[in-house]
């Protein structure tokens, strides 16, 4: 009787399941490796990155350009005579890499998108202590927002926060929780933090 049971309780399982959604991946994903900025100026751009920021330099390479025909088109989705200047790739302590771009374009428009713009995006880095950060970013003559902000009530509990940005516009975050964030109790996925790298 246990062994029927056990049999019509998996039978159960694997038809149940059979009609549900599972969640696909691309074979193989491990994890996000880089983010890729365009940025104005190479030099001021790795200047902000090593000498402000803490990342190091990890390789530069290019140019890249297709004079007679679509490659840079059909590769990346740019005007065919755009012309990658330079790439450089920075490493940012524990977190992903940063892929900077000098891009020339006949059709580069030079907006800097807000946050709350389509399209718009920001980088957090985690840090021991935020209140720090302002100080050390107030003291290089960085421009920074509002805070160090702790959030107190929500998912996101347990953080504190602070937006600052870079000489060409690009926005940056702070953030901290050294204590986690209440979301984690009881969570099925708890995000992936520099802060223990190997979780």
């Amino acid at each position: 009787m246990k062994t029927i049971l056990r049999n019509a309780t998996l039978a159960a399982a694997v038809l149940g399941g059979a009609g549900m959604a599972s969640a696909d991946s691309i074979p193989g994903m491990r994890g996000h490796d880089h983010t890729g900025i365009t940025v104005p100026d190479m030099k001021q751009a790795v200047d902000f990155f090593t000498e402000v920021v803490g990342c190091k330099n990890a390789m530069s390479f290019g140019p890249f350009a297709d004079d007679k025909g679509t490659f840079m088109q059909d590769l990346l989705g740019v005007d065919p005579k755009a012309v990658i200047e330079q790439v450089t790739m920075v490493r940012c302590g524990y977190g992903s890499n940063i892929e900077l771009f000098k891009y020339t374009a006949p059709d580069q428009k030079d907006l800097t998108p807000k946050n709350s713009d389509i399209g718009g995006f920001h980088i957090a880095l985690y840090v021991d202590d935020v209140a720090a950060a302002k100080a050390y970013l107030d003291g290089k003559g960085v421009k920074t927002r509002m805070g160090p902000l702790p959030v107190k009530e929500g998912p996101a509990a347990g953080q504190t926060i602070l937006y600052f940005q870079a000489p060409w516009g690009l926005q940056l975050e702070a953030i901290s929780y050294p204590d986690g964030m209440a979301y984690e109790k009881g969570a099925e996925t708890v995000l992936w933090s520099p802060k223990n790298p190997e979780k």
